[in-house]
């Protein structure tokens, strides 16, 4: 199964993902993880990310979707992974195609683990990390909203949207029963997991 996993701060889609990963035997794939590894490496892509995270500025989609591209090159991803944090957006999401298209695959689903904005809220203020005071936290839901939207509609035909309230299990237990229908056939759009 390939898959995207969308949703935004204090969605609990980290967590999701390291379920989803292994309850479906597919790697889980995380940008952030990528960028450190090809940094920690000296990469020509690490060296190329290093130099637009040393500035703050956000690394190139090309350099993005380089690493994208050989990760899912590797042996554990030709069957099937999980990608976090890429695409963020439209073009984005375009090079990913290109990507599975020359592989002669394409994404099965594309899960959005969604919650009411006060509860992610309350979740990043309990972690306690000094930047995530409520303003903060409140602008990077807008900015997400913002970023996602367009993929949101981008995806619409593939979407499945997960309540993320309520038991870490519970959860799992929604988008996989909403991924098993998905793989059953087709649905009316937008698809909410049971």
């Amino acid at each position: 199964m390939r898959l995207v996993l969308i949703g935004p701060p204090g969605a609990g889609k980290g967590t999701q993902a390291a379920i989803l990963s292994q309850r479906l035997g597919i790697p889980h794939i995380s940008t952030g993880d990528l960028f450190r590894e090809h940094v920690t490496r000296q990469t020509p892509l690490g060296q190329d990310a290093k130099r637009y995270l040393d500035t703050g500025e956000l690394v190139p989609d090309h350099v993005t979707g380089g690493m994208v591209r050989q990760r899912l090159a590797e042996p554990d991803a030709r069957c099937g992974f999980l990608l976090d944090g890429f695409p963020r957006t439209v073009p984005q999401a375009r090079e990913l195609a290109a990507i599975l298209d020359c592989a002669g695959a394409a994404l099965d689903a594309v899960v959005e683990f969604t919650a009411p904005e006060d509860i992610v809220v309350e979740r990043l203020l309990n972690r306690g990390r000094p930047d995530d005071t409520e303003d903060v936290i409140r602008h990077r839901q807008r900015v997400y909203e913002r970023q996602t939207a367009p993929l949101l509609d981008h995806y619409a035909d593939i979407l499945l949207t997960v309540q993320a309230v309520g038991p870490i299990d519970e959860i799992a237990g929604r988008a996989l029963s909403g991924l098993s229908e998905a793989a059953r056939g087709p649905a009316p759009h937008p698809r909410r997991a049971p």
